[in-house]
C-alpha cells in the first residue's frame, strides 16, 4: 500500500505524455518491458519456425498483457487487464516483467522454443541480485502469467479449422486458395478464437464488397489492375518500394516499430507496458473481427478476379488472363488484413499520445524483404501511415480500394471499443491521510500467494493453471 501522496502520482499518470530526456540528463536505463517484448519474439515467429502474421500478433498479445498486469502490480497507476494484484512495496519490476513474459510465453509457444526461453530467462534473472524485492517481483510475474493463461486456456487458438470451397470449381467472386480447393488458406482458425474485449466478431463486420456489376467495383478493379500488376508499366519505382516496405511480416514489423517508438519517446516502464498492451490488444481483437469478416465474405483476390473478369457481369471490366500481382497472400481479400491492423494500431497511437499529429519513423527489414530500397520512412502523423498502407497493398496487387477503406474503419472501430473499456487510469477513492492500494483496486492476495507457492514448491505454471482458476 502507498500513503496518500500516491494520489498525485495516480492523477498525473492518467494524463498521456511524451516525456523526453532534458539537457544534461543521461539516457534512461534499458527498459525491461521493451527488452522482454523483443526477447519472446523469435519464440513466436522466426524463419526457422514461422507463424502467420495475424496469429503471431494474437499470441504475442497475451504475453504483453501479462507484462502489463505485472507492471501494474509493482508500479500501479492504471487498472489491470486480467489480474488484480498489489505487490509489496519495493517489488522488483524487472523480475516481475521477465517472469510474466517468460511464463506466459512458455505456456503458449511450441515446446521446441522452451530451451531458448529457459536460457534467456536464467541469464536475465542472474543479473538481478537475490533479495526480497526480487522474490516479490517474481511472485507478481508468476501470478500475472497464471491469470492470463487461465483466462485463455479455452480460447480456441490451437483448434484446427478445415476450409472448404462452396463448390469446385469456385464460383465467380469467391476466394480460391492458392493451392486450389481442398488446400488450406491461412488463419481460417482465427474467426473461432475468443476475443479479449467483446463477444461476437459480427458486431464489427463491415458492409461487404460492392456488387460485381457496380461502378465502384469497376473503378477499384481498374486501379489495382493497372498499378498492382507484377510488371506494371505505370507503377513508379517509389510505389514499388512502398509496396515492398509494407510487405514484411506484420508481427516483427509492428513489434520492432512500437518498441522503437516507446524508446524514442522515452516512455517509462509503466507507460511502455500500457502502450504496448493497448496497441496489441486492439490489434488482437481487430485481427479476430477482421478474419471473421474475411471468411464470412470469402471475396476473390485480384489474382483471380482480373484473369476471370469476363465472368463478373460488368461491361466496364476487361479480363487479362496473363495478369499476376506483385505480391500474393493466401486468405480471402475483403477486408484487407493490413488495413484493419493499421487501423487498430494507429487509432491506439492517436489515443495514447493524444493527437494524430505525432511524428513517427518506421523501419522495415531488408533482411526479411531484400527488394526494399528505403529501409526507414518518416510520417508527420498517423493519417499518413494509413494512406500509405492503403496505397501499398493496392500497388502490391493484393487489394481493392474499398477493402482498404472498410478494413481501416473496422480496425479503428475495434480499437475505440477496446480503449473505451480497458487500460483506464485509476480513480483514487481514499481520503487524505488514508492509504491507497497501488492499483486502486481490492487486493487479490490469492494470486500473490499462488506466485509465492510456485517458487516454494517448484510446481510448474501449467500444472498450477490446471489446478486453480485465478479470479478476474
Amino acid at each position: 500500500m502507498r500513503v496518500v501522496k500516491g494520489l498525485l502520482c495516480a492523477a498525473v499518470t492518467c494524463l498521456v505524455a511524451t516525456p523526453g530526456v532534458a539537457a544534461g540528463q543521461t539516457a534512461p536505463p534499458p527498459n525491461v518491458v521493451t527488452e522482454w517484448s523483443r526477447i519472446v519474439q523469435p519464440a513466436i515467429h522466426s524463419p526457422a519456425e514461422p507463424r502467420t502474421q495475424a496469429s503471431s500478433i494474437v499470441l504475442h498479445t497475451l504475453i504483453q498483457l501479462a507484462i502489463y498486469d505485472a507492471v501494474m502490480a509493482t508500479e500501479g497507476g492504471f487498472e489491470p487487464f486480467q489480474t488484480k494484484l498489489d505487490a509489496p512495496d519495493g517489488a522488483d519490476v524487472r523480475a516481475a516483467v521477465a517472469t510474466a513474459a517468460y511464463r506466459t510465453a512458455k505456456g503458449r509457444v511450441a515446446a521446441t522454443q522452451h530451451a531458448s526461453l529457459d536460457e534467456k530467462y536464467t541469464a536475465f534473472m542472474a543479473s538481478i541480485p537475490d533479495s526480497k524485492a526480487k522474490t516479490d517481483g517474481v511472485a507478481a510475474g508468476e501470478a500475472a502469467a497464471a491469470g492470463i493463461l487461465t483466462a485463455r486456456q479455452n480460447d480456441n487458438f490451437s483448434k484446427a479449422v478445415p476450409y472448404n470451397c462452396s463448390a469446385d470449381p469456385v464460383p465467380v467472386g469467391e476466394f480460391a486458395p492458392e493451392g486450389g480447393c481442398g488446400t488450406a488458406p491461412i488463419d481460417a482458425k482465427l474467426p473461432q478464437v475468443v476475443p479479449l474485449t467483446y463477444t461476437d466478431p459480427a458486431q464489427f463486420r463491415p458492409p461487404g464488397p460492392p456488387p460485381l456489376t457496380s461502378e465502384k467495383w469497376a473503378k477499384d478493379f481498374e486501379e489495382v489492375k493497372m498499378l498492382g500488376r507484377k510488371d506494371s508499366a505505370v507503377r513508379t519505382p517509389e510505389q514499388t518500394d512502398v509496396a515492398y516496405f509494407w510487405s514484411e511480416h506484420a508481427y516483427p514489423f509492428w513489434l520492432r516499430n512500437l518498441t522503437d517508438i516507446a524508446a524514442a519517446k522515452t516512455l517509462s516502464v509503466r507507460d511502455t507496458a500500457r502502450f504496448l498492451a493497448m496497441t496489441f490488444t486492439s490489434a488482437h481483437d481487430a485481427a479476430i473481427a477482421g478474419f471473421a469478416s474475411k471468411y464470412h465474405y470469402r471475396a476473390w483476390r485480384p489474382r483471380t478476379a482480373i484473369p476471370q473478369a469476363e465472368a463478373d457481369g460488368n461491361a466496364a471490366t476487361a479480363a487479362d488472363p496473363a495478369w499476376t500481382p506483385l505480391l500474393s497472400v493466401n486468405h480471402p481479400e475483403y477486408p484487407s488484413g493490413h488495413s484493419f491492423l493499421v487501423g487498430a494500431f494507429t487509432e491506439t497511437l492517436k489515443t495514447f499520445f493524444g493527437t494524430d499529429q505525432v511524428q513517427l519513423t518506421l523501419s522495415a527489414s531488408k533482411t526479411a524483404v531484400p527488394q526494399i530500397v528505403k529501409e526507414t520512412r518518416t510520417y508527420a502523423g498517423v493519417a499518413e501511415i494509413v494512406r500509405e498502407v492503403d496505397n501499398a497493398r493496392i500497388w502490391g496487387g493484393l487489394h481493392y480500394r474499398h477493402s482498404m477503406d472498410d478494413g481501416e474503419a473496422q480496425g479503428a472501430s475495434v480499437a475505440r471499443h477496446v480503449l473505451g473499456a480497458r487500460f483506464r487510469g485509476v480513480t483514487p477513492a481514499a481520503a487524505e491521510g488514508e492509504t491507497l492500494p497501488r492499483t486502486g483496486t481490492t487486493v487479490t492476495g490469492s494470486l500473490v500467494a499462488l506466485g509465492l507457492s510456485l517458487l516454494a514448491t517448484g510446481t510448474t505454471l501449467a500444472t498450477a493453471v490446471r489446478r486453480r482458476r485465478c479470479p478476474r
